[in-house]
């Protein structure tokens, strides 16, 4: 069964380019199509440099003569210049409709008519690129095209030359079966010279009317930071939906359990010493489950942060820490909403560490906002040597702060004192 397999697709590719073939006839009429395209962008500069007339002996005719140069050379390069995003939207559709490949857009691919947007394009590279297809690459595929178009036309006339053989001179008559013979096997061959230009054209329109790699990698980054920031987004959310059901539904519901056990505990004074302890018990544990789900609902996301801002929920997380905290809140504008949310962790998770593992007495944060970024400065008077390799806390905050395209420092020699940096993008 494999030994068959390649001569079969031998057979299968040799009929895909027979020149009765769809596909053949296709790349026919996309170099038909292409040629007036590849030779009208090098005829709006070469025609002008035709007709340009060689300067004078005359020196005083030199200046209309430097005139005429420059606007000979400038002229037809700015009004190409200006044609490019005509000629790159009829190339693009040959592409697409004829072949059904969708090249994609390189930047600047539209040229305002105006003196900056002229300047924009000199200095773009995509522009220059494109121009060199129009003028450079385009001229050669043109003629390329043409001399494939030619060799089918000559090709099918030797094939049938015996149908016109009337017309040829006697001593040429005796050599038609050579000309039929000839004209079949370039008919023959046609196809992968065609199929041969249609391929360089690709190439080459891919290369140069396409982005380039590295705005391609451009693209690429600027699509996972989408994602990444609709994730972040996501997640931020879901978080918020978390913290909405569990305090308008849980809470509630163990709020109404704890006041019934209350009131049992009040009423029923005639129960049982056994009866008496165990709703004593369960009174006591669902304030204590109270007490751990508003906990819980403040870590997730906690409502002063979207009622009043940083500053208020920063305030809160200090006054429950408990170690004394110096706070200080320099934030003109908010930030959005996800930088927002990260910052908070970032300060309550910090202030979290240092009470549990720096021993430290004092601690102070600092949040101000420097142009487009958020800056959170959080030190304590601890014993240091924190190790962000080490500790799975400091990693946390060194991954929330990368989440949305932050940095993370921290410095702590042994002995302390012991800084967090944190810079977070917030452009709005």
């Amino acid at each position: 069964m494999t030994t068959g397999t390649a001569p079969r697709r031998l057979l299968t590719l040799a009929l895909g380019r027979a020149p009765w073939s769809v596909l053949v006839w296709r790349d026919i009429v996309f170099l038909c199509l292409g040629v007036p395209l590849q030779l009208v962008s090098f005829s709006l500069v070469a025609v002008p440099w035709l007709l340009f007339v060689e300067p004078a002996d005359d020196w005083l005719y030199w200046p209309l003569e430097i005139t005429q140069l420059m606007l000979t050379v400038v002229g037809p390069l700015a009004f190409l210049l200006l044609s490019v995003t005509a000629l790159n939207e009829a190339q693009h559709r040959r592409f697409r409709y004829l072949l059904g490949q969708s090249i994609p857009r390189a930047g600047h691919s539209t040229i305002r008519l105006s003196w900056r947007g002229v300047a924009t394009s000199f200095r773009s590279q995509a522009a220059w690129r494109q121009l060199g297809y129009h003028v450079l690459a385009g001229p050669v595929l043109g003629l390329a095209g043409l001399a494939v178009l030619a060799g089918w036309l000559y090709g099918i006339a030797l094939a049938g030359a015996y149908g016109w053989i009337w017309a040829l001179p006697d001593q040429v008559r005796s050599r038609a079966a050579a000309f039929t013979v000839g004209g079949l096997l370039l008919v023959l061959a046609m196809p992968w010279v065609t199929a041969l230009v249609v391929g360089a054209d690709g190439y080459l329109a891919r290369r140069l009317l396409g982005p380039s790699r590295a705005e391609r990698l451009a693209e690429r980054v600027d699509d996972l930071t989408e994602g990444r920031n609709g994730m972040v987004a996501a997640a931020d959310a879901e978080r918020r939906r978390i913290e909405r059901d569990l305090h308008d539904g849980t809470q509630q519901r163990l709020v109404a359990l704890a006041m019934n056990l209350g009131l049992a505990r009040a009423t029923l004074t005639d129960a049982g010493p056994n009866a008496a302890g165990v709703i004593v018990k369960a009174h006591q544990e669902a304030l204590e489950a109270i007490a751990e789900l508003k906990h819980l609902v403040r870590g997730l996301h906690p409502a002063v942060l979207d009622d009043r801002g940083l500053d208020a929920a920063l305030s809160g997380v200090a006054a429950r820490a408990p170690l004394p905290v110096d706070l200080e809140v320099a934030v003109d504008r908010r930030p959005p909403t996800a930088i927002e949310s990260v910052a908070y962790f970032v300060v309550a998770e910090a202030l979290n560490n240092v009470a549990k593992h720096a021993r430290a007495e004092r601690a102070a944060v600092r949040v101000d906002r420097v142009t487009d970024r958020l800056r959170i400065v959080v030190t304590d008077d601890g014993v240091g040597g924190a190790d962000q390799s080490r500790g799975t806390g400091i990693a946390g905050l060194s991954r929330r702060a990368r989440s949305v395209d932050g940095t993370f420092q921290i410095t702590s020699p042994v002995g302390g004192p012991t800084t967090i940096t944190v810079e977070l993008p917030c452009a709005s």
